[in-house]
């Protein structure tokens, strides 16, 4: 423990950001980052419990304590190879993860935690300063093919603990570029696609081969890859959103979230739209349905776009603005959550839903909404109208893509529709064939993503040989 009076000398320090007025004129990041002594003070204040919560809350198991000790010290560099043995990529998790650790520090019950995201994002910050992350090539080939399909969070922290083994590893990714939604889904002002690139970079320093543009299940047989692989990799994602069958759903003007956030992530990358129609905020009254992080990344990029009004619907109802620790703590606690984009400019109705679109010449002009009950049922007599020009769906996924690849496969799906695998060996029921990160479990957190592709390493590289030296 560096300062065992650290986190009574110091309070915590939060992330400052741009102001408003300034950063919504632009799609970078807009952070401020601490300077080193801040950050550096910021570790002082771990306690380094002894049973220490972060561990608990974090996904990958991040050795929260140490690393913290070491920034204190001003080991920058004992404390990278400390956070990567545990997370191949914590300049993701740095900026866009919730930070479950967190809500689980000891200090939360004062509502002070540690600020071990900012730590985390400062160590692999230093880290590229300093030129400490090489691509690490593995010394010997194991002579053992492996092919993953998707090149999100999972399939690249997979592919990299392959290769480090020495597996020949090829991923398959239907888009332009690699990332997943990390490139496609999260807006670059909250993950330059920088950030995103030099990892890509680093893993085909590392022996990774990528095969782009290229849909396993349609441009490609999965068949053909099961028979030419030793062992096959599904890290494709939950892909198919959550949908709202009321009356005019069919007019123009209503978009799922990942038909509009993709594509200002293309314009921003100089990326081509292909043949699709642009999908534009600017000039437009604009109705986001849901409340989570999508609806957020929504919000924020409508209102760089331009929009007159943003309006965000929430079928749940208002959450508290504080919630009771000794009930909660150390679990993520349900409270009101208010983001960056919701401070630039958004309407949020909480306990509402929409029971009807409607439109002029065949386009969206108008929201019908009303209050639900606590078995979200409509309460009679609180309708209300809302003006739309653009609605966007963000309510999740409800599971993978099954017609093509998943189909063709045939492997056993659960009762949520994900490809059925388990964590303590991530096998379907194909042989050779293994499933991981959103595709397994369901949407959820690129930290939870990274943490299977880890495990789904482990188990691939155990089958193929027999034994494996790679962490779980």
């Amino acid at each position: 423990m560096g300062k065992v009076t650290g986190f009574l000398e110091y309070d915590r320090q939060e992330l400052k950001y741009q102001p408003a007025a300034d950063r919504i004129r632009h799609y970078g990041e807009f952070t401020l980052p601490l300077g080193k002594p801040d950050v550096e003070r910021q570790a002082a204040r771990c306690m380094e419990c002894g049973v220490p919560y972060c561990h608990r809350g974090c996904p990958v198991n991040n050795q929260i304590p140490d690393w913290n000790d070491l920034v204190y010290d001003g080991d920058y560099e004992t404390a990278t190879k400390n956070l990567h043995s545990t997370n191949n990529f914590p300049d993701f998790t740095g900026r866009i993860c919730p930070a479950p650790c967190e809500a689980a520090c000891t200090l939360n019950l004062s509502d002070s935690p540690v600020t071990s995201k900012t730590i985390e994002a400062t160590i692999s910050e230093t880290a590229w300063q300093n030129g400490w992350l090489v691509p690490e090539v593995a010394t010997t080939k194991t002579g053992k093919k492996v092919a993953i399909i998707g090149a999100g969070p999972a399939g690249l922290a997979a592919a990299q603990q392959l290769a480090r083994v020495g597996h020949e590893v090829h991923v398959y990714e239907k888009n332009a570029k690699a990332g997943g939604l990390l490139r496609y889904g999260i807006p670059d002002f909250k993950l330059d696609k920088n950030v995103v690139e030099r990892r890509v970079q680093q893993l085909v320093g590392e022996g990774v081969v990528f095969h782009f543009n290229t849909k396993v299940g349609v441009d490609l047989a999965v068949e053909t890859l099961v028979e030419t692989h030793d062992a096959v990799l599904l890290s494709g994602g939950s892909e198919k959103p959550r949908d709202l069958p009321v009356p005019g759903r069919a007019l123009s003007g209503i978009h799922f979230a990942m038909e509009f956030l993709p594509q200002q992530n293309r314009r921003v990358s100089n990326e081509s739209l292909g043949d699709v129609e642009p999908i534009l905020a600017g000039g437009k009254h604009v109705v986001v349905i849901g409340g989570g992080d999508t609806g957020s990344d929504c919000i924020g990029t409508s209102v760089r776009q331009g929009a007159l009004s943003v309006t965000q619907l929430e079928i749940m109802p208002r959450p508290p603005e504080k919630e009771d620790k000794l009930a909660t703590w150390p679990n993520w606690p349900l409270k009101l959550r208010t983001s960056s984009s919701h401070e630039e400019g958004c309407d949020r109705l909480f306990g509402v839903t929409a029971t009807k679109f409607e439109g002029v010449d065949g386009r969206v002009k108008e929201v019908h909404i009303t209050e639900v009950d606590g078995k979200f049922q409509p309460v009679p007599g609180t309708e209300k109208v809302l003006k739309a020009d653009l609605v966007l769906f963000a309510m999740g996924f409800v599971s993978p893509v099954h017609e093509g690849m998943i189909d063709a496969l045939g492997v056993a799906k659960d009762r949520r529709g994900n490809v059925e695998a388990t964590e303590e060996d991530y096998k379907t029921s194909v042989p050779k064939v293994f499933a991981a990160g959103d595709m397994r479990r369901g949407q959820s957190l690129v930290v939870w993503a990274i943490r299977e592709g880890r495990q789904a390493a482990r188990a691939i590289d155990l089958e193929l040989m027999g034994k494996t030296d790679l962490p779980r």
